[in-house]
């Protein structure tokens, strides 16, 4: 039987080994090549094919989600991620599995053998981020469970991001767009590219700025529209 070919986009030395050793242990698994960002990858993907991708959310450049959607013809892809989150927007992707770090052998394992078998799970239909009405976060190394209803807007800080809510703020180590592929559109809009905005919270506005819960936040120039159309 011919081996599934496969690389691995990660950009955390020991997450990468870990990964490879576990491949050395599948006979039916052959490791191409590693890579630490999604453009090396897309690189080598020009002039080669694999059967597999193991891939990272958080990458420098470009994020794992953002080069899953360049590619045309994808091939097989598990997500390997610390951020539980993700993986609604995985499955939409149509990705065989989603493996949340760290991930011991066995459920390596099972993961690899739904692509020998060609088996895909699908999200039970209430974990759309539609229907949810919460969000887990990473906060100071642990899931915090924050209700979309108490949200009020969410403030980009470089590598972190500032969620303010009715209640107290929480700061999270992702980017605002991110957060952003994980809220309801319908809840939820950029005014700023270190913005979002519960539209919900919203009291008043003009040209120049929103007023959410008694906070004046600016609108960006080129997201003036989006609060003229709401």
């Amino acid at each position: 039987m011919s081996k599934i070919k496969c690389i691995i986009i990660e950009d955390e030395p020991l997450a990468a080994k870990v990964l490879s050793d576990y491949i050395l242990q599948v006979p039916f698994l052959e490791l191409q090549a590693t890579f630490k960002d999604a453009i090396l990858a897309t690189d080598y993907l020009r002039n080669n094919h694999t059967d597999l991708i193991f891939l990272d959310i958080h990458l420098p450049k470009l994020k794992g989600m953002a080069f899953l959607k360049t590619l045309t013809h994808p091939p097989a892809v598990i997500i390997t991620t610390a951020y539980h989150q993700y993986a609604v927007e995985g499955f939409n992707l149509n990705v065989t599995d989603y493996l949340l770090k760290p991930f011991e052998f066995e459920r390596f394992l099972v993961a690899v053998t739904k692509v020998k078998t060609g088996d895909k799970e699908k999200p039970k239909p209430d974990e759309s981020k539609e229907s949810k009405d919460f969000i887990f976060l990473n906060v100071q190394k642990k899931k915090v469970k924050i209700l979309f209803s108490e949200i009020v807007y969410i403030e980009s800080q470089r590598e972190y991001i500032k969620i303010v809510t009715t209640k107290k703020e929480y700061i999270s180590k992702m980017s605002t767009h991110e957060i952003e592929d994980l809220l309801p559109a319908h809840l939820f809009k950029r005014i700023h590219r270190s913005y979002i905005i519960s539209i919900k919270k919203i009291e008043s506005y003009t040209a120049e700025m929103v007023e959410v819960n008694g906070v004046s936040i600016p609108i960006g120039r080129g997201y003036r529209d989006i609060i003229e159309n709401l």
